[in-house]
């Protein structure tokens, strides 16, 4: 496992496990217990996946098994667009993620999207950044206009910004902006989202040959050369036991390049941000009365 230090100090694997909707409390307790037992040892979840409490519960598992400590886990949730409307809402967000997985503290925390008052809402972060209450803040599908507002405004600036990255929407533009604020890019969706079929691609492949690895090894292989972080997600232990093998063979130059040449732009991507509907359905979803 290779690490990223971020602007704190803070050492982030460069490889974690996602358990967006895995939403069946015991798969999904199940599926995190089996990750940590394979080596992972980031776990992303969020308040919006509903899931916070089962990774908790694979956490203290874990720790029961001996097979780590609290310390060499990296635990990451997220605040909903709900619990954004200030300071005040933020604050309780926070706590209640802290209360629903049953951690003391939670090594990263991310504003999910850049909707309603996320202003106030970082100020709520930083102040439980502060307490110790998180070890580190950052934001999730903050696009570089939208993230550059940001760091030119806040005290602290975000330490990690979580958005889509995969060889079909690569965001060079998006990483070059990150690197300039010293912000850490992490991958969702790092191997497409079920798109575009990648794990049919000749020439995905064909590398994935040359180096004895499979077409997803590739691809988050690919990613984590580039300085990404990448959170895969499966249910299933034979893909999560695969997904975490990337970490002893390298992709050449020539290799790199020809995954990029995947890239679709913005016609590539999963979730449309731009799109007025997908705000209001942001804004209009809740998580909690």
């Amino acid at each position: 496992m290779e690490f990223v230090t971020l602007t704190n100090k803070v050492k982030m694997p460069m490889e974690g496990f996602g358990v967006f909707q895995v939403r069946d409390k015991e798969e999904c307790r199940r599926s995190v217990l089996d990750a940590i037992r394979t080596g992972y040892r980031l776990i992303d979840t969020a308040a919006s996946y509903t899931n916070e409490d089962a990774v908790g519960e694979a956490v203290r598992d874990a720790i029961a098994e001996g097979i780590c400590t609290r310390e060499e886990l990296f635990i990451t949730s997220k605040m909903w667009v709900q619990d954004m409307e200030s300071y005040e809402t933020a604050k309780r967000a926070i706590d209640a993620s802290l209360e629903k997985s049953g951690l003391e503290y939670l090594d990263l925390y991310l504003l999910h999207q850049a909707m309603k008052d996320y202003f106030s809402a970082w100020r709520a972060m930083e102040d439980a950044y502060r307490e110790g209450k998180l070890k580190a803040i950052g934001v999730s599908n903050f696009y570089p206009h939208v993230l550059t507002n940001f760091c030119e405004t806040v005290k602290i600036r975000p330490m990690v910004n979580q958005v889509e990255l995969h060889p079909y929407y690569t965001q060079e533009k998006a990483l070059e902006t990150m690197a300039y604020y010293d912000v850490v890019p992490e991958a969702w969706a790092p191997l497409g989202g079920g798109r575009y079929k990648p794990f049919e691609n000749e020439m995905l492949k064909e590398i994935g040959a040359a180096h004895a690895k499979t077409v997803g090894q590739v691809i988050l292989r690919w990613n984590v050369q580039r300085g990404v972080v990448v959170i895969p997600k499966s249910t299933h232990k034979e893909r999560i036991e695969e997904n975490f093998d990337i970490w002893d063979f390298t992709l050449s130059e020539e290799e790199m390049e020809r995954i990029f040449s995947l890239d679709m732009g913005y016609v590539g991507t999963a979730v449309k941000h731009f799109d007025p509907e997908f705000v209001r359905m942001c804004n209009g979803r809740k998580i909690h009365d």
